[in-house]
């Protein structure tokens, strides 16, 4: 595990660090504030801001900066390929009280890496090179951070991305070992978070996968990475950081009682916005992260099937207290069950 890391000092922290990975639509201001009542993690993401010639800082994303009471930095993040209006968003974060400006050269999704922008960045090494070279000069009084995939298709590109990240002097690498067409499905090149961690100037964080405590202990082993980042498993486990921290202190990690994640979805479930969304809606929302959490509720994966087929608040909620608060003994496990769908 890597402890000798050369941290600009607005990311000096005891290692190895813990991030929350940006996830637009989900990590905003109010489940960064869920996440840091069950154990923050060392440092905060917002969803991307969209950057294009007509492009405003999203309010809602901004609130995650500007209203942000969970002592913990955050970095903003932006996604774009306009150079010049990256470098003005850059500007404009930084009147801010941020940790960073952070370029998202990862998302995978279609309608996003289709207009060349996300993990479509990474097909363009000359383009990567000409917009970090223009954002580190207007990023100059605080870190500049890159979130990635390993490639887009293939690795072809992964050293020469490294190059550029280090010809740039990038303060933080977020590196999920996937391609962009992986998706989120497949197996995480581990091997290729290590080999960044040896050729880059930079900390990095190793994303992909990290759905436990142990799982982070492992990858951190293995990579040398300056911390993990987690994304969707936080959702599943938000007490993940916590129990991080517990077994780097040599801790055993404390069991969650089912009855608490029956409280976390509760305050999953008065978000801000609860009262002006249709029911549907309001239901579907709530689906989204008991899709993660359920994966760690029964091995059989009852608890799933039954709750993708609810349709009403009541249903749902019938279904939780059948599953969580039935037998007070039970606990979620400490990572997901294997082969639940």
């Amino acid at each position: 595990m890597s402890s000798q890391v050369s941290l600009p000092q607005s990311l000096q922290k005891d290692l190895p660090l813990t991030a929350l990975a940006p996830m637009q639509d989900v990590t905003n201001l109010w489940f960064m504030k869920v996440i840091a009542h069950y154990g923050s993690p060392d440092y905060f993401f917002t969803e991307y801001f969209r950057v294009n010639d007509t492009s405003r800082l999203n309010r809602h994303i901004l609130a995650a900066i500007t209203e942000n009471d969970t002592d913990r930095p955050v970095f903003a993040q932006m996604i774009g390929e306009s150079i010049p209006d990256l470098v003005r968003t850059a500007k404009e974060l930084c009147g801010y009280n941020i940790a960073g400006v952070d370029l998202n050269m990862g998302c995978p999704a279609p309608r996003i890496y289709r207009k060349n922008v996300g993990g479509g960045l990474l097909r363009e090494p000359e383009k990567v090179e000409r917009i970090l070279g223009e954002l580190r000069q207007a990023v100059n009084d605080r870190p500049l951070t890159v979130k990635m995939r390993v490639g887009f298709e293939n690795t072809d590109n992964f050293d020469k991305i490294l190059d550029i990240i280090n010809r740039h002097s990038i303060d933080l690498l977020s590196l999920h070992g996937r391609t962009v067409k992986d998706m989120y499905h497949g197996v995480v090149k581990y091997d290729l978070i290590a080999e960044a961690v040896r050729r880059v100037d930079c900390p990095v964080l190793a994303n992909g996968n990290i759905n436990s405590a142990t799982t982070a202990m492992e990858v951190l082993s293995q990579t040398g990475a300056a911390g993990v980042m987690v994304g969707r498993w936080a959702i599943g486990n938000p007490w993940i950081f916590h129990q991080i921290r517990q077994v780097l202190r040599g801790e055993a990690i404390a069991p969650v009682p089912l009855v608490e994640v029956r409280n976390y979805i509760d305050r999953l479930w008065q978000t801000p916005t609860a009262s002006t969304m249709p029911m549907r809606s309001r239901v579907g929302y709530l689906k989204m992260f008991l899709n993660y959490i359920a994966l760690s509720v029964d091995a059989e994966g009852h608890f799933l099937r039954l709750m993708r087929q609810t349709q009403t608040e009541v249903e749902l909620f019938n279904l939780c207290d059948r599953f969580l608060l039935t037998d007070i003994t039970k606990t979620l496990a400490l990572a997901p069950y294997a082969g639940v769908p």
